[in-house]
């Protein structure tokens, strides 16, 4: 079973790797998995072994809160419960953030210029002048720090409930640096006291001139700062989602009783007849009954063009109807619509793990303890040293602020979640970030023929005449065709428009095709082997015949009264944008393989027209899957592009499966990725998508790595001894904040993909 759940609490890649150690360890959990950026736990269980209690519990021991989801998303929108999940802007049981800036960022504004104002000659009242009234200056520190201590009280209720759960993350980093430094300030207050009282004025300034006050306050209210921005940028980063969720219509027009009423757009069954009126957009995926449209299925499929529909004809949720009205039955409705299951795959996604992030997850679950440890050897270290006390403890203290676990945490998510949410604006579904990091490495692509590099429908490509003329030919051909369901009959019927004539005696010959009366005449139409049966010379079309079938087509001969009249040539022909498209993956340095399981005559044709690396015909579904094995045995990437129920197999086996969006549900359900608008195009974009989101996600881990390897020696005061350099703790807490700041609006980047 797979079990999805909100959890609120997480700060950082620390805390995110603690609800996983949790979840992980309970008995029947086959995998947990946190997305940090979405708060989303999804874990895999036996149900027989564990339950939703038993996870929420295990949760809540590891010191947040879990509750339980619908797996699919809810996108009514009345309720937009799935919109609030995606908001960052979580309720808080403490301050809220912008009530937590307006305090702290005035009062730091005056705390600083007491403490730093004379260094660029501001002026000071009198009664802070001078050492004998270093209490009266050091107690008004105090006391401007105590309102910003409390507003952000959040972080030392969290940082040191962590410590107590033996997983310390983010927040523990900053309470214990802005405590310590605060905790130092107090003890100066009481050692200015005892210096003046003492007439040991030496000792009031010493401490008077070492206070730390301003380092607690700038350090929480940087960090604020910083969450506050880190936040409002994660918030963009699910606008694809939010935007996909407000396609849905709040109400639709239903006809029941014979009358039509408004009713919610949750309050559709599947089987009701809604009207939809030119303008209005479509509530649920049905079938068109009644009426024909242009309908706008841009914000689902990509597809700039209206798409013609009429009766018979499918519509999706969230498509907008362009012109006239018309008439449709509901056939999914609710969290089973191509809206919902869209941003279902667009959530999924974002919450699964890219194999990039996994190094970032595995130096998470070590990398609070190890800052800490640091911390304290870098205070004892600078104490041994021969160092004042309050150089080693500022050089701790910047240790402890400078570190960001968020950067690391965040490095993988945001950029995956961006990614997904771009694709499936442009009809490109991603289900798993695997997939999505795998597809830009790929270096051999193999696609099935109909239906994926072809149109996957017979149509008429040639017709040659002998006897009579085109149009009596196609009459003719259309009329003895019009009652088979062959699809070369279909295709030969359709590109006939005019009236057909009365067929008689109508003859079906298994596998060679059919014959009938037709004022007066006897019309055989079909292969050789039929014209052969029937005494018909074809000698004069033979080689047109052997011309057509090597280029793929299939040649149908039609003769009137025994004498032959004519060929029409049907073909499934190749997509115009399929031979664009792997002319783009052969450009990238990739091979691109034909593998269908047609004749090696039609097959090598289409190849050769496609200009694809090599072709592979008459196969099997099952030697498509160890077709696929043997090209990853010899260390090949490779990706299946397929659409059909004999692909399946092989999209599973192959490390990405690409499914044509108009392919069957298997195939689909197969895949990690889908097309929408069954365009290889598609493919070259998602493939494009996938290169730029992974050089992203490299970028980022490479800053969140970067940063800590460098910021945190140059905190303890590794430059000290060479070049004199330190960093304070405010200057510390400042990288920290924009660290995770600098990751996230990199990867807002991949929202101008093309």
């Amino acid at each position: 079973m797979k079990a999805k759940f909100n959890v609120e609490g997480m700060m950082c890649a620390a805390c995110s790797a603690a609800v996983e150690r949790a979840v992980s360890k309970l008995d029947g959990v086959e995998s947990a998995q946190v997305n940090l950026l979405a708060k989303l736990l999804t874990a895999e269980f036996d149900e027989n072994i564990t339950d939703i209690t038993a996870i929420t519990e295990a949760v809540k021991k590891a010191g947040f809160t879990a509750e339980h989801i619908d797996e699919k998303p809810d996108i009514n929108p009345e309720t937009e419960p799935q919109k609030a999940k995606f908001s960052a802007e979580t309720t808080e049981k403490f301050t809220p953030v912008k009530t937590r800036l307006a305090v702290s960022v005035p009062l730091l504004a005056i705390l600083m210029y007491i403490t730093m104002g004379h260094m660029v000659g501001l002026p000071l009242p009198h009664f802070l002048h001078g050492t004998e009234n270093a209490v009266s200056y050091a107690f008004l520190q105090f006391l401007l720090t105590l309102p910003i201590v409390y507003v952000n009280r959040k972080f030392f209720f969290g940082g040191f409930s962590a410590i107590r759960r033996k997983a310390p993350n983010m927040d523990t980093l900053v309470a214990v640096g802005s405590g310590a430094a605060l905790i130092y300030g107090v003890i100066s207050i009481f050692m200015i006291g005892y210096g003046l009282g003492n007439s040991r004025i030496d000792i009031a300034e010493k401490y008077v001139s070492n206070l730390y006050f301003e380092s607690a306050a700038t350090i929480l209210t940087l960090v604020t700062v910083g969450k506050f921005l880190e936040e409002r940028s994660k918030r963009k980063t699910n606008k694809a989602v939010e935007k996909l969720i407000d396609l849905s219509p709040k109400t639709a027009t239903v006809l029941r009783n014979g009358k039509e009423i408004t009713v919610k757009a949750d309050e559709i069954h599947i089987g009701d007849t809604l009207v939809i009126r030119p303008g209005e957009k479509i509530p649920v995926d049905g079938t068109v009954t009644e009426g024909s449209s242009n309908v706008d299925q841009s914000a689902l499929t990509g597809e700039s063009m209206p798409v013609a529909k009429s009766e018979g004809d499918t519509v999706m949720s969230a498509s907008i109807n362009l012109e006239g009205a018309f008439y449709m039955k509901a056939t999914k409705v609710g969290k089973d619509t191509t809206l919902a299951q869209i941003i279902e795959l667009v959530e999924n996604a974002g919450a699964s793990k890219a194999p990039a992030a996994r190094l970032a997850d595995k130096i998470a679950g070590i990398f609070v303890p190890a800052v800490m440890c640091i911390s304290l050897i870098t205070f004892i270290g600078w104490m041994i040293a021969g160092q004042s006390l309050e150089f080693s403890l500022s050089c701790a203290i910047c240790v402890l602020v400078i570190s960001c676990p968020c950067a690391l945490g965040l490095a993988t998510p945001v950029a995956i979640t961006v990614s997904a949410g771009k694709c499936a604006s442009q009809g490109i579904l991603v289900k798993s970030a695997a997939a999505l990091e795998t597809l830009g490495k790929a270096d051999v692509f193999v696609l099935d023929k109909t239906g994926t590099v072809t149109t996957g429908k017979p149509a008429v490509t040639d017709i040659i005449t002998y006897s009579v003329d085109k149009d009596e030919l196609l009459m003719l051909a259309a009329s003895i065709e019009k009652t088979s369901e062959h699809p070369i009959a279909k295709a030969i019927c359709e590109n006939y428009n005019g009236n057909t004539a009365k067929a008689t005696d109508f003859t079906y010959t298994s596998g060679m095709g059919v014959s009938a009366d037709i004022n007066g005449k006897r019309i055989i139409g079909g292969n050789s082997a039929l014209m052969k049966i029937n005494r018909i010379d074809i000698s004069p079309a033979l080689d047109e015949a052997a011309k057509l079938s090597s280029q793929g087509k299939t040649p149908v001969f039609f003769a009137c009264n025994y004498e032959l009249c004519g060929i029409i040539a049907v073909a499934d022909e190749i997509k115009p944008t399929s031979t664009q498209a792997i002319k783009a993956l052969k450009s990238k340095g990739a091979e691109v393989i034909l593998l269908t399981g047609d004749n090696k005559n039609t097959a090598e044709a289409i190849g050769i027209t496609a200009d694809v690396s090599y072709t592979v015909s008459d196969v099997m579904p099952a030697d498509k899957s160890e077709f696929v094995k043997q090209l990853q045995k010899q260390g090949k990437t490779v990706v299946m592009v397929g659409d059909g129920i004999n692909d399946s197999p092989a999209l599973t086996q192959s490390d990405v499966g690409i499914a044509i969006g108009n392919g069957t549900d298997i195939a689909i359900e197969s895949a990690d990725i889908i097309l929408m608008k069954s365009d290889l195009n598609d493919v070259v974009r998602a493939s494009s998508f996938s290169r730029k989101t992974l050089k992203n996600i490299r970028q980022n881990l490479f800053w969140a790595f970067f940063y800590n390897v460098i910021g945190i020696p140059i905190a303890a005061g590794l430059l000290f001894p060479f070049f004199g350099i330190t960093l304070s703790p405010m200057i510390g807490a400042a990288a920290m904040s924009l660290s995770s700041v600098f990751v996230v609006t990199n990867a807002l980047r991949l929202y101008g993909m093309k």
